[in-house]
């Protein structure tokens, strides 16, 4: 299982989460983040992290949530890691 960045993120980019993975499995694409699935080591530790609760298990998601997983994944090799907080960049 792995945890996955949630629609949530989108245009709403906050990257509290990404200093806490052990693993650097954030990348940082264009209106969101993405968690690399393949990387990622279920510790779960950027879940408390994000100040909007777009964080969840895979095991946690809905069926309409459940695509996410594939928008992580692809996410996670078109766009770099990032490893440090930037200041929270909302685009709503």
């Amino acid at each position: 299982m792995t945890f996955v960045v949630l629609s949530e993120c989108d245009n709403c980019k906050y990257t509290d989460c990404v200093e806490s993975c052990p693993v650097d499995c954030f990348h940082e694409g264009e209106t969101m983040l993405y968690i690399n699935p393949d990387g990622c080591i279920d510790c779960g530790v950027c879940v408390d992290d994000c100040p909007i609760s777009a964080i969840a298990s895979e095991a946690d998601l809905t069926e309409e949530q459940l695509p996410m997983v594939e928008i992580n994944r692809a996410g996670s090799l078109a766009y770099p890691v990032i490893t440090e907080k930037d200041p929270a960049r909302c685009m709503n």
